[in-house]
C-alpha cells in the first residue's frame, strides 16, 4: 500500500505529530513518501526529525529550473486537465489577494507548477493517494495536482490558521475537490461543515493527532513548588505575553512559583522584555526548542501544564502533559475542552490575565494527592482517545475505503 503525504514545510519542531502519524501508518504496512516544498533543518534538534529530515523530497530544493522542467513535462501530456486547473488556480488566487490566503495569482501559479511535479512524481512513483497536512498552501498544492490529473487528495486540517480565513484559504473548493477531509478534533470538523454543502458532511471526518504510548512510562511523582511549564512556538496566537503578565500577578502570593518556557519563535525578544520589566528573571526560565525527550524530562520536574493560547487546534502538549500524569490549565477554546476537563485540569478564558493567575493559586493549593488522582484521569483519557496506533488505524480505513491506495 502507497501513500504520498505533502506538507508546506517538514519536519519542523512543532510538528512532530506528523512523523508520529507517518511512521505508525508504516508500522501499519504502507509505504510513505514524504513530499514537502522546503526543509528548515537548521532549526531541527531532535534526532527523529532530523532523520525524518533525511527522508524527505524537498521540492524547492531541486531549484526553479528543474521544477519548471518537471512540471511542463506533465502539462504537455495533460493539456485539457492543465485548463481546468489553471482555471481553478486563478479562481483560488483571486480568493487569496485579499490577505489571510496563501497567496494572489501570481503565487498561484508558483503553486500550479509545485503541484504539476507533485502530480509528475506520485505518477512516477506509482503512488495513487496524496494526503496533505494542513488547509493552506500543501492543500492547495494537493487539490492542484489532482486538477491537474492526478491522484486523488485528502487533506487534515488543524486550526486555527484554517479558520481564521476559510474563504481566501478556498477551504470550501478544498472540501469539494477531496475524497475526504479530516480534522483533528470535533471542533475542527464542525468548522469544515461552515464551508462545506451538507451533502459533503458524510466525508467529513476526526482523526484525533496522537501520542505513542511508549515513551510515556509511570509518571514520576509530582513534587511540590508549584512549577509550571509552557510549551510552543513563541507567536501571537500562544498568549505567552499574557502568561507573564498571569505570573506578575501570582508569584507575589507563592514565591516559590516558577515556569518553564519551552520553544522559541518571533516573540521571543517581547516575551524577555516583559519578564525583565516585571522582575521575573528568577522565577521563568527560557529554555529555547528542546528534543522530545528533554521535553518529557522537563514535563516529568513540572508540577502541571499551563497553556495560556488565543486561538488553537488541538494541542499536542495537552496531550504529552496529560499522558505524563501532569495535570493542565488552558484557556476554553477550540477543541481544547474536548480534552481537558474538570477532573484533569482547569479551563479558564482566553484573554484574562486575572482568571490564569487565580487558576495557578487552585493549583497551589490543590493536594499533591488531588493533584496526582487528576494526573492519572488525564493520562487514561488520553491513552484511551490519542494513541497513534489506533488513529493510524481510522486513518488507514480512510485511505482503504474513500482513496484509492
Amino acid at each position: 500500500m502507497k501513500i504520498a503525504y505533502l506538507i508546506n514545510s517538514y519536519p519542523l519542531p512543532s510538528q512532530t505529530f506528523i512523523r508520529r502519524e507517518i511512521l505508525a501508518l508504516e508500522r501499519l504496512g504502507w509505504q510513505v513518501t514524504r513530499i514537502a516544498m522546503r526543509s528548515d533543518r537548521a532549526a531541527l534538534v531532535d534526532p527523529g526529525d532530523i532523520a525524518e529530515d533525511g527522508r524527505t523530497e524537498h521540492v524547492l530544493e531541486m531549484g526553479a529550473r528543474a521544477l519548471l522542467a518537471s512540471a511542463l513535462k506533465w502539462v504537455i501530456k495533460h493539456p485539457r486537465q492543465s485548463l481546468s486547473a489553471l482555471r481553478l488556480a486563478w479562481r483560488c488566487g483571486r480568493l487569496g489577494a485579499g490577505g489571510g490566503g496563501t497567496g494572489g495569482r501570481l503565487r498561484h501559479m508558483i503553486y500550479l507548477a509545485e503541484a504539476a511535479h507533485v502530480a509528475r512524481r506520485c505518477h512516477d512513483l506509482r503512488i495513487p493517494h496524496l494526503h496533505a497536512h494542513f488547509g493552506t498552501n500543501s492543500t492547495t498544492v494537493a487539490m492542484l495536482a489532482h486538477a491537474l490529473g492526478g491522484a486523488p487528495y485528502s487533506f487534515t486540517v488543524h486550526g486555527p490558521e484554517e479558520f481564521d480565513a476559510p474563504r481566501a484559504l478556498a477551504l470550501g473548493d478544498k472540501v469539494t475537490h477531496a475524497a475526504f477531509a479530516v480534522a483533528i478534533s470535533s471542533y475542527g470538523r464542525s468548522q469544515l461543515c461552515r464551508w462545506a454543502g451538507q451533502a459533503e458532511w458524510q466525508h467529513l471526518h476526526v482523526v484525533h493527532c496522537g501520542i505513542e504510548p511508549w515513551r510515556f512510562p509511570d509518571p514520576a511523582p509530582l513534587t511540590s513548588g508549584p512549577h509550571l511549564v509552557a510549551i510552543g512556538r513563541f507567536t501571537e496566537q500562544k498568549g505567552f505575553a499574557l502568561l507573564v503578565e498571569a505570573m506578575a500577578l501570582a508569584v507575589p502570593g507563592h514565591p516559590d512559583l516558577h515556569l518553564t518556557l519551552v520553544g522559541d519563535g518571533p516573540l521571543r525578544p517581547l516575551l524577555e522584555s516583559l519578564i525583565a520589566r516585571h522582575g521575573l528573571q528568577s522565577c521563568v526560565t527560557l529554555t529555547g526548542w528542546l528534543d522530545e525527550a528533554r521535553v518529557r524530562e522537563t514535563l516529568g520536574r513540572a508540577t502541571a501544564l499551563i497553556l495560556p493560547s488565543f486561538a488553537e487546534g488541538l494541542p499536542m502538549v495537552i496531550m504529552e502533559a496529560l499522558v505524563a500524569g501532569r495535570p493542565v490549565i488552558a484557556t476554553a477554546i477550540a477543541g481544547i475542552p474536548e480534552l481537558v476537563t474538570p477532573d484533569c485540569g482547569w479551563l479558564v478564558p482566553a484573554g484574562d490575565a486575572q482568571s490564569l493567575a487565580d487558576a495557578i493559586a487552585t493549583l497551589a493549593a490543590t493536594p499533591l494527592d488531588r493533584l496526582a488522582q487528576m494526573g492519572r484521569a488525564g493520562r487514561a483519557r488520553v491513552l484511551a482517545r490519542h494513541d497513534i496506533d489506533m488513529q493510524a488505524e481510522k486513518l488507514t480505513t480512510l485511505f482503504l475505503s474513500k482513496g484509492r491506495p
